[in-house]
């Protein structure tokens, strides 16, 4: 390591120390200091580890916590981002907390990954796979449309062709550009093959990238998520090496479902999670973990920071949930739309950087199926709470059920008095982190965020 290196380590350390033991967070500023000093720091931290990078649109987060509790099976430590801070400065912050890093011998990180900073990672670090989630319409200010993001990401990948790339063969973006990596794919198994259907009309990703003519599916599982073949040529599904075979129960707050014909369980709801274990037990059985070790894994796993987080606030039972973009929401709402019994409803909107400061995704959203479930009360606040509220009153949910409050801390005042021991909590990213520090100031969680 170069005296220059070491200095910027030592500053990041420092800083890392200092903001965690005495203001309980500081994800990323560690980073950006020792990226100052040294822009090259992570070519150092890249040559002590084998890397798996995870990213896409929708799931990163889940993903990487299973992959992480599954190579734990076999492995003893592991460098991860539990707190989704994603972006170059952060994965800097993640390498240098690391305090178990052995210098003997190669260590491991799986590494979530902003689909816009893949490129930037991959200059310095050569991971040895790169775990694909999906691509969705997703902060059309920072990413573009959905063929611009995958380039991103392909950007990436070309830098380490050596990499394994395993990918949603569901997806059909990741199967539309030949890449000189090897691909993997998994998916949900179809044997279905007469069936023939178009995927609804505002759909994102169903024009064949061969032909350009609109695909057909033999099954969809969600937005534009399927068994896919275009009629007009060639084109279709790949071949997949890991799939999902059935899915045996789901509820608001569990999945249970078999992958190769062998049952797992995992402790979140939607089939969208379904695919976020998939894509862990895909990477699991990569790394030769066996069906039973990963079952065990799946076990343990907790929710994880926002992404159906359970907190209990009084006598409430607060579900958080992230949301980001049409496809994710609406999948989420899905899942709610399975609690069986009565709970109230948040809805907290912000439009900074790291949510997108484009708030009409809001309108592609399935709102007004929330008139059919067994709601009692709505919430809306946030930075643009107008743009909520009025979605709302837009899809039909009555003024008399409607709180609006602005300031997320009040809201987390109202939530003790609702009327239901159940509430699910919808919320952006910005808006769910200023609503879990509220909560631990309140003492209601830990502090701090890494």
């Amino acid at each position: 390591m170069s005296l220059r290196s070491q200095f910027a380590t030592f500053m990041g350390k420092s800083s890392y120390w200092v903001l965690h033991n005495f203001f309980k967070g500081g994800s990323s500023l560690p980073g950006k200091i020792t990226t100052k000093i040294d822009p090259n720091i992570l070519s150092h931290f890249g040559e002590q580890y084998d890397v798996v990078i995870v990213t896409g649109t929708n799931g990163k987060t889940l993903t990487t916590a299973l992959i992480v509790q599954t190579l734990k099976e076999k492995y003893d430590n592991i460098l991860t981002n539990p707190t989704g801070s994603n972006m170059e400065q952060g994965i800097v912050s993640t390498f240098i907390k690391d305090k178990k890093r052995s210098k003997n011998q190669k260590n491991l990180a799986v590494l979530e990954v902003d689909e816009a900073n893949v490129e930037k990672i991959v200059k310095f670090i050569k991971p040895k796979y790169f775990v694909l989630t999906n691509i969705f319409r997703d902060q059309l200010d920072r990413y573009g449309e959905i063929y611009t993001t995958y380039q991103k990401i392909l950007d990436g990948i070309k830098l380490a062709p050596e990499a394994k790339v395993i990918a949603n063969g569901d997806a059909s973006i990741f199967n539309s550009k030949e890449i000189s990596n090897q691909q993997i794919f998994y998916g949900f198994k179809n044997e279905n093959t007469n069936i023939d259907m178009k995927a609804s009309p505002n759909t994102d990703g169903v024009v064949c990238p061969v032909c350009h003519h609109i695909m057909h599916f033999h099954e969809i599982t969600y937005g534009n998520l399927g068994d896919f073949f275009c009629p007009n040529c060639n084109f279709k599904r790949p071949q997949l090496k890991y799939e999902l075979t059935k899915i045996n129960e789901m509820t608001p707050v569990s999945s249970n479902f078999d992958i190769d014909d062998f049952s797992y369980e995992i402790k979140v709801g939607g089939t969208y999670n379904i695919y976020n274990a998939l894509a862990a037990y895909s990477i699991g059985r990569e790394f030769d973990i066996t069906k039973d070790q990963i079952k065990n894994a799946f076990q343990k796993n907790e929710r994880v920071f926002g992404r159906q987080e359970e907190i209990q606030i009084k006598d409430k039972k607060i579900t958080i949930v992230l949301v980001k973009n049409p496809v994710g929401l609406n999948q989420v709402i899905d899942l709610i739309s399975k609690e069986k019994d009565p709970f109230s409803f948040v809805g907290l909107l912000n439009a900074n950087y790291a949510d997108g400061i484009d708030t009409s995704w809001i309108w592609d959203g399935e709102f007004e199926r929330l008139n059919d479930m067994n709601i009692s009360k709505f919430i809306t606040g946030g930075q643009r709470y107008k743009d909520i509220t009025f979605r709302l009153k837009a899809a039909g949910i009555p003024s008399e059920k409607h709180i609006v409050e602005p300031d997320i801390n009040k809201v987390v005042d109202q939530i003790t008095s609702l009327p239901t021991k159940k509430v699910y909590v919808l919320a952006t990213y910005t808006a769910m982190l200023q609503m879990r520090k509220i909560l631990a100031n309140k003492g209601y969680i830990d502090g701090g965020m890494g």
